[in-house]
């Protein structure tokens, strides 16, 4: 076996070369042949200077994730940057790609660095619920200042190499193919110096900083904060950096990340980072299966969730043919999705050139015959299973033999769309989520006669096109909206019992959510699936459509709202509320906050435990993962399966009995066994 950390003398320079793919972790099996490296440098007076590098693509991905929460094996990785700061020789580090979190961390306790144009540096631990444990939160504001250290730690979002260059994080920008050689060079040059800079004792981007940006930083963030304990000890740890001598501040850093690596949040954000790799891989599909291939894409529909799906292939480089009925469905969609991109464009995240580029990918049409040389065709049609056997009956006569015949159904059984066709092994659910071209989510819905050289390539495919891609058996409303009408009952029974909106909603957003059923009602359209030709002021929905309170399109809802949208409680609202609990004969009463919790979560949680049973989830992080990405249940919680396994199943099996539901078997067998969903 190859070894992971290389060495090579090059006259009075040692090269330590890292090779630990795919991501160059720094395992402990790196970070000690790296100690022995960095020690025969120490001791060979022959050796004036230490270049760092890496190969393959990127330089690192940071420490092995899987060894948190494991005992700490020698040398650690800040011991492993000690010792390289500590080397009383210049060591410079040339970065060969993205350098992230423990690869940042290393290039910090490095005298000089030099990187290429494509290269991304960045701390994301923030992500997984902790902070940077190597030294990150005490030397990059002593390098690059507290201002421009503050977004990169608490954000965890990485800078290009422009960036890191303007602000002294990097010293060079070279060409790739100059890299080594540059790299070298600069180790030759350096070595004769007598001081070098040390990233540890440097003061001078710290001493004249504004005491108050850090206040300022959470005002400003506070919405993004919310909740979220790792970054505000991110702002405490880069706060100290300012305050107290690094030894002492190193102390604090690593007080801080053993107290959140230990805790409920970074242990949910890791279940997170590890069930969205999971999804990815499907049950009882053979080792040897091809993904077809795909040049070309068909979209049914150009209206919102048409276009937002053909966005997502025409940024990712497809061909795209889109087909409406009619020109000006098919203009007016046209014109949203370039209205999009040039947004974004505004935005600066896309050139002029990338929105033609994307916008030269589409081509639109009236006639379904353009299809006949797509190699994948997405309907984006109204969900009613006629309409939808129509047009798969349509495309079955169009579509060339190997084509991938997909379904955007939320709902629909997609067994039901291919068996109007003669090639059901060709039919596939593609549930994507709105704003189609946002939302990262995308259900997979595997039919019973779903191939599986099909499930592959639209899980590849998923990929692709950046999306997070769950797969799921064929139920109404598949994993999520199954789960979702659980919770939308119980929010419409509790207010028959008493509850007003605004309550069941503040619930939600104390627990995490971006927004409460009623507030999600209103901002979707109460008017969506309503028909006032066939209206009967059957449901509080339904009186409150005929009341012409649709939502905030048309300024009251289940709220009333002002110019900026902006909500306040309806009396009006209320009104007709006790006017239907009076007709269910259900008697009011003060319900609290923990009870609507209850009865909102559990049953999701019951549901989901229904959901494994009956094998339409492969397992419970993908439920976690379809909740997390397209329903706004909060990450640093885990999902709802991994946060019941948190508090309990024995907790929730006891909740849903007080509240008189029935729970599930595998609920029940799993809280008896003192076991969990996850693991």
């Amino acid at each position: 076996m190859m070894s992971k950390i290389t060495t090579a003398r090059e006259d009075e320079v040692l090269v330590i070369t890292l090779d630990n793919p795919p991501v160059n972790a720094f395992s402990t099996e790196v970070r000690q042949a790296m100690a022995e490296a960095v020690d025969t440098a120490a001791q060979d007076d022959g050796i004036r200077a230490v270049v760092i590098r890496a190969e393959g693509r990127m330089f690192s991905g940071g420490a092995d994730i899987t060894e948190f929460g494991s005992a700490p094996v020698h040398p650690t990785l800040p011991e492993l940057i000690d010792s390289i700061e500590n080397l009383a020789k210049p060591v410079v580090i040339a970065l060969n790609g993205t350098a992230l979190g423990g690869g940042c961390e290393i290039a910090l306790g490095c005298n000089y660095r030099i990187t290429v144009p494509s290269t991304k540096i960045g701390l994301p631990e923030v992500k997984i619920g902790i902070l940077p444990g190597a030294g990150g939160t005490q030397r990059l504001p002593r390098v690059v200042g507290v201002e421009e250290a503050l977004p990169i730690i608490v954000t965890g979002n990485p800078i290009n190499a422009k960036k890191a260059e303007a602000i002294g994080l990097v010293d060079r920008i070279v060409e790739p193919d100059k890299l080594r050689e540059e790299a070298m060079a600069f180790a030759r040059e350096v070595a004769g110096r007598d001081d070098h800079p040390v990233s540890s004792q440097r003061t001078d981007r710290i001493k004249d900083h504004d005491p108050g940006v850090f206040d300022a930083f959470r005002e400003k963030h506070g919405r993004r904060l919310k909740g979220l304990e790792a970054p505000q000890k991110c702002i405490e740890a880069v706060k100290l950096a300012t305050e107290l001598p690094y030894e002492e501040g190193i102390a604090k850093e690593r007080e801080f990340f053993m107290e959140l690596v230990n805790g409920d949040q970074s242990k949910a954000l890791r279940h997170v980072f590890f069930a969205e790799r999971q999804a990815s891989k499907i049950d009882g599909l053979p080792k040897d299966v091809k993904s077809l291939p795909i040049r070309k894409v068909g979209i049914i529909g150009a209206g919102t969730m048409g276009g937002g799906i053909a966005m997502n292939f025409l940024s990712a480089g497809y061909d795209v043919t889109m087909v409406e009925r009619e020109q000006e469905a098919l203009d007016r969609g046209v014109g949203i999705i370039r209205k999009n991109y040039e947004a974004t464009a505004r935005k600066g995240r896309m050139t002029a050139e990338q929105v033609e580029g994307a916008m030269g990918h589409l081509t639109t049409s009236l006639d379904y015959q353009d299809f006949a040389d797509c190699d994948l065709v997405i309907e984006a049609v109204f969900e009613l299973m006629d309409i939808k056997k129509d047009v798969f009956g349509k495309l079955d006569a169009i579509c060339k033999p190997d084509a991938i015949m997909a379904s955007n159904t939320s709902y629909l059984d997609v067994n039901e769309i291919a068996a109007c066709t003669s090639r059901p092994e060709q039919v596939v659910g593609l549930h994507f989520f709105s704003p189609a071209n946002i939302m990262r989510l995308l259900e997979v819905v595997r039919g019973d006669k779903t191939s599986p050289q099909v499930m592959a390539t639209a899980m590849d495919l998923a990929k692709k096109i950046g999306k997070v891609a769950v797969v799921s058996g064929v139920c109404h409303g598949f994993i999520g909206n199954r789960m979702l009408a659980k919770r939308q009952e119980q929010a419409s029974d509790l207010l028959m019992e008493g509850a007003r909106p605004a309550q069941v909603d503040k619930v939600l957003t104390d627990f995490g959510f971006p927004m409460g059923p009623f507030q999600m009602a209103d901002l979707a359209g109460l008017d969506v699936g309503w028909d006032p030709d066939t209206t009967s002021s059957a449901n509080v929905r339904e009186v409150l459509c005929e009341r012409g309170r649709r939502g905030q399109k048309t300024g009251k809802g289940f709220y009333d709202y002002d110019e900026n949208r902006q909500r306040t409680p309806s009396e009006e609202v209320d009104a007709v509320i006790a006017d239907f609990a009076a007709q269910s004969g259900k008697q009011q009463r003060d319900i609290t906050d923990e009870e609507i919790r209850e009865r909102l979560l559990y049953p999701m949680v019951n549901e989901g435990a229904l959901i494994l049973e009956e094998g339409i989830a492969q397992r419970a992080s993908d439920i976690d993962t379809v909740w997390i990405n397209g329903y706004g249940w909060p990450p640093y919680t885990g999902g709802p399966m991994f946060w019941a396994d948190t508090i309990g199943l024995d907790t929730v099996l006891a909740g849903l009995e007080k509240h008189g539901m029935e729970p599930s078997q595998l609920l029940r067998d799993k809280a008896a066994n003192g076991e969990r969903f996850n693991g």
